[in-house]
């Protein structure tokens, strides 16, 4: 059966029906509410279930809320619980900002070095204030850049961990074994274990670098990733004493920069 037009009420027959917003209209009764203008599915704009053009579709307009009592009381009410959720959340999330840095070789290895680093460096504050002003203050800064110096204050870390002994009372004792302070002072190495360090290596084992290294100090050598050292013997846990195979330099090298082959 046909259905009725929308517009005009009569029977619209399928081959001039438009079926569009919910109703079955005629062609030519499916025009604009406004201009009269006839419009196809292309052009219209529904609203209310009713066809416009495009100049004449019903603006949108919004209505303003008045602030009453009533409202205030909704708002300073939501206001209130959002505060409260906030607080909450602060305080259920509270010391979980910082994530937890797994402790891989690679971190113990660089923190190992930063402590070696800042114990030397107190060492060498401690014994600058314990001495002060002397008559061989003119021969002390050689004594402590010379090669000797570098390995004097190495030896002294491992010294004091194996007797258990202070820096202040090692360095009292040492200062005892040596000769008065003159101008033609010459240094001379307080302990076995410092002249055992700088002695040549013989019949070594053979490592490889897995990191590149300069030398700090005269008697170290500097290495590149992938060299070979050879000749190499252990001094302590931190130091050995070798030779880089592709320079030819000998002297001290950290052991925690190379790897056994």
């Amino acid at each position: 059966m046909n259905p009725n037009c929308a517009r005009c009420g009569k029977i619209v027959y399928p081959t001039e029906k438009v079926n569009c917003l919910d109703k079955f209209w005629h062609k030519s009764c499916f025009h604009c509410e406004t201009c009269k203008m006839t419009l196809n599915m292309k052009n219209y704009k529904g609203y209310e279930k009713k066809p416009y053009c495009n100049a004449h579709y019903p603006k949108q307009s919004f209505t303003m809320v008045a602030d009453t009592p009533e409202n205030l009381r909704l708002k300073q009410q939501s206001e209130l619980q959002s505060q409260i959720r906030y607080k909450e959340e602060f305080e259920k999330n509270k010391g979980k900002g910082f994530s937890v840095v797994a402790d891989t070789p690679e971190l113990q290895r660089i923190k190992k070095t930063q402590d070696q680093i800042s114990n030397i460096k107190y060492h060498e504050e401690f014994e600058r204030s314990r001495m002060g002003p002397s008559p061989s203050e003119g021969s002390e800064p050689e004594r402590r850049s010379s090669p000797e110096s570098g390995a004097y204050r190495r030896a002294e870390q491992p010294q004091q961990q194996h007797h258990g002994q202070p820096a202040a009372t090692v360095y009292q004792q040492q200062q005892q074994q040596q000769p008065p302070p003159s101008q033609s002072y010459c240094y001379k190495e307080p302990t076995p274990a410092s002249s055992q360090r700088n002695a040549p290596a013989a019949g070594g084992k053979r490592f490889r670098a897995v990191y590149d290294y300069n030398a700090a100090d005269e008697d170290e050598v500097s290495f590149q990733d992938g060299d070979t050292i050879i000749n190499v013997q252990q001094i302590d846990d931190g130091w050995m004493y070798g030779t880089v195979e592709r320079t030819g330099d000998t002297g001290m090298l950290p052991a925690n920069y190379v790897e056994a082959i």
